[in-house]
């Protein structure tokens, strides 16, 4: 059902976001998915890791 996007969806999908954002809006709205998503994984990793007294990282 919602696993066969073709071309021509998502051509339509990237329309509607160009129209609701704005073509010149689109590379902050990308750039702040792509920190989102890095301090989510770090946030992740975090969480595993631990940091020494003078900043270096061990697991």
């Amino acid at each position: 059902m919602f696993g066969s996007f073709g071309i021509p969806e998502l051509l339509i999908i990237l329309l509607i976001v160009v129209i609701i954002f704005g073509a010149s809006k689109l590379p902050q709205l990308g750039r702040g998915i792509g920190e989102g998503i890095k301090n989510f994984r770090e946030s992740m990793r975090g969480s595993h890791d631990t940091k020494d007294d003078n900043g270096s990282e061990r697991r």
